[in-house]
């Protein structure tokens, strides 16, 4: 069960899933276009490992691998604020 959004293609276990999905993507779609949250929060870019990734305050973040995870959940609250001001302009 696949779509495309924002030019990504998502893949779902189930029907109801993808559904879920597709009536509000904002809601479940990963933070930082599913990049590393934490490498965002550093200033850069690194793939997002669906593996590995947290729920804080009803958003999704991705990390890169375990490694990554345990330096970004070590104070993420301020991770999250930086890479908050670093995106989306370190896309450019």
């Amino acid at each position: 069960f696949t779509t495309d959004y924002k030019g990504a293609e998502f893949r779902f276990a189930s029907q109801e899933n993808l559904d879920t999905f597709l009536s509000d993507p904002e809601k479940y779609a990963p933070q930082f276009g599913g990049y590393c949250a934490w490498a965002v929060s550093e200033g850069y870019t690194a793939k997002g490992d669906a593996d590995h990734w947290a729920i804080v305050d009803g958003k999704l973040y991705l990390n890169y691998d375990k490694k990554i995870q345990e330096r970004w959940e070590q104070d993420r609250a301020a991770h999250i604020v930086k890479a908050n001001s670093n995106w989306p302009d370190i896309l450019k």
